[in-house]
């Protein structure tokens, strides 16, 4: 938050100030002022590592941008709480930092070749299937980092995945747990339900029974509190036309990008290993296979018959498209330096002998200057907007700690005072949805003193100063005016209530051997995922006790959300009768190893967190 301390240097506040220093310096010495003015940049401290506030305020404004394109036209911004979103970032952070250490610890790496593959290959960076620089900048521009930043967050990523790789993978079951797994989950029930219905038209309300509930209830059926904002809005996209931008960086910041670009080369190769054979063995081998293929033979077919690389062989040995940096130095320089439907001469590496052949080139996809001068020119831009615009944002706060109203700083800055429509604490539109907004119009300093707020920062690129414009106190909306509301509210509850009790007087008889009035509904060898059957019925149904020995059912009930009692007879449960086919017991098996496995990797995040010393400030 780009937020500071207010002081004020003179009178009776600068005095109260200087002598809560002399306090603090007795008590707790010159050491605590120092550190205490240290940790004001970090968020917390993870076994000394320091996590910043910068890093922090970046995670809550991604995690918002991840909200907003998941829900969409669905997003209520005002719905958020800042401080449970704070803190889930910091959490977030912390236990990033701990993972990052333990990878570390363990060795794990991915190189930077790697890692450009990886941006390379990545669809999201794509246009028309081949890598574009201009779309990958607006990709990540779009996400708040920049090239660096972007790269040193996969590269983390990559290393924690490897991490959990690792420990995940280690998960493993037994024959016996597969099999009764299986058993429970293959396992079939038949029972009846019976509905006893919440009729609300069965039911009346009386005159008394609404006055009473209105009367009771007085606080539900008040006009929302609202408050009618003022306030001056600072954005970055104000200060683009601004600034200006030299040819000469320009023109160093194109050839930096394109620089990136390498060319690309679909490689296929037979590889015979020498693991089991000797040295010699592997070449002679892989000899007489370059001699069916001088005969004529397809590399394709050769590779699909001999070669020993699990991963390419089922494809005729093709590897795809990589660029420098991705295969063993003897294998790269083999393959770059043959032409395309050439095949190399024998190439040793550490994984054994190879032939490769070249499939096709990729040259990379250039853009020219001027496609890519308007994000460019925007990025140089935008490191002098950011500039001004944290000056300006200070300024901003400054005239409005001063002045009474906000029309003065508006005027000194050339900005204009806006208004906002009335609303609640719930929020409403525009700025009344951002949640630090809401929190502001309602504060003591903005309602009750009538000050102008702090700076508060919408996101990144802007920022705002509120302030209250009017009032309007909550008042007790009229009876005729929530009355209909208020009857369908009770005949409903009337109703639920009514069923339940019928419900559960049933249940009683049938569980005495009586006998119930109403259509029972059949369900036979219904499964746990079962179509057609509301879930909490199903869920009830395979939580009731086996039916008893002699044939007796088994009975429960159970109330609906609409308001219905379902009554469930249990009459039979059956195990499955045919045994398990080896592909069944895979899939079982992948599924419970991958389950415990992920619980074993979130007890070693328990275990890293409650050995480690962490601060949060």
């Amino acid at each position: 938050m780009l937020q500071n301390i207010r002081d004020n240097s003179q009178g009776w506040i600068a005095k109260t100030i200087i002598g809560l220093i002399i306090v603090l310096l007795a008590l707790t010495g010159f050491e605590a002022i120092f550190n205490s003015a240290g940790n004001k940049q970090n968020a917390a401290e993870v076994n000394g590592e320091p996590i910043s506030r910068y890093d922090l305020d970046q995670a809550v404004n991604m995690q918002r941008r991840q909200l907003a394109q998941q829900l969409g036209r669905d997003f209520d911004a005002a719905s958020l709480d800042d401080r449970l979103l704070r803190d889930a970032a910091l959490g977030g952070l912390i236990d990033r930092t701990l993972l990052l250490h333990a990878a570390h610890e363990a060795d794990f790496a991915f190189s930077s070749q790697a890692l450009d593959q990886l941006i390379l290959q990545t669809p999201e960076f794509q246009v028309d299937g081949k890598f574009s620089a201009a779309r990958f900048d607006q990709v990540i521009q779009q996400m708040g980092y920049s090239r660096i930043q972007f790269r040193q967050l996969l590269e983390q990523e990559m290393l924690i995945g490897q991490l959990r790789a690792g420990i995940s993978g280690t998960g493993f079951v037994t024959d016996q747990q597969v099999e009764d797994f299986a058993r429970l989950e293959m396992q079939t029930r038949d029972f009846d339900t019976l509905a006893v219905k919440a009729s609300v038209d069965d039911v009346t309300v009386s005159d008394e029974e609404i006055q009473q509930h209105y009367e009771q209830n007085a606080d539900r059926y008040r006009s929302p509190e609202q408050v009618v904002l003022e306030y001056v809005q600072l954005t970055k996209d104000a200060f683009f036309d601004q600034v200006d931008v030299d040819e000469q960086a320009l023109q160093e910041l194109y050839e930096k990008q394109i620089a990136n670009l390498a060319e690309q080369r679909r490689a296929a190769h037979i590889l015979i290993e020498t693991a089991e054979l000797s040295d010699e063995q592997a070449k002679a081998k892989l000899d007489e296979i370059a001699g069916r293929l001088q005969a004529g033979e397809p590399f394709a077919d050769l590779a699909r018959q001999f070669s020993q690389d699990p991963g390419s062989a089922s494809e005729g040995g093709d590897l795809g498209f990589a660029g420098p940096g991705v295969y063993d130095p003897a294998f790269e320089e083999a393959l770059y330096a043959l032409k395309e439907g050439e095949v190399s001469q024998p190439v040793k590496t550490e994984f054994g002998w190879h032939l490769i052949k070249l499939l096709g080139v990729q040259s990379p996809d250039v853009p020219s200057l001027e496609s890519l001068k308007p994000e460019l020119l925007r990025e140089l831009k935008a490191q002098q907007v950011e500039q001004r615009f944290v000056e300006t944002s200070k300024q901003l706060e400054d005239a409005a700690f001063e002045a009474s109203d906000l029309a003065q700083p508006a005027q000194e800055l050339g900005l204009k005072v806006e208004t906002t429509a009335a609303f609640g604490r719930e929020g409403g539109e525009g700025i009344a949805a951002n949640r630090q907004v809401i929190q502001a119009a309602f504060s003591d300093e903005v309602l009750v003193d009538g000050a102008n707020s702090s700076l508060i920062e919408l996101d990144p690129d802007t920022v705002v100063v509120v302030r209250a414009k009017q009032h309007l106190q909550p008042e007790l909306r009229p009876l005729e005016e929530v009355r209909e509301g208020i009857v369908q509210q009770l005949r409903q509850q009337k109703a639920s209530e009514k069923a339940r009790q019928d419900g559960e007087a049933l249940l009683a008889k049938l569980r005495d051997n009586g006998e119930a009035d109403g259509s029972w509904e059949t369900h036979e060898a219904a499964t746990r995922a079962q179509e057609g059957i509301a879930p909490v019925v199903l869920q009830a149904a395979f939580r009731m006790p086996r039916p008893e020995q002699d044939g007796k059912p088994s009975y429960m009930g159970l109330s609906l959300e609409n308001g219905d009692y379902v009554v469930l007879r249990l009459k039979g449960v059956n195990e499955p009768e045919q045994s398990l086919s080896d592909e069944e017991k895979r899939s079982y098996r992948r599924f419970l190893a991958s389950r415990i496995g992920q619980q074993d990797f979130a007890s070693f995040r328990q275990l890293l967190q409650s050995e480690a010393k962490i601060e949060r400030f």
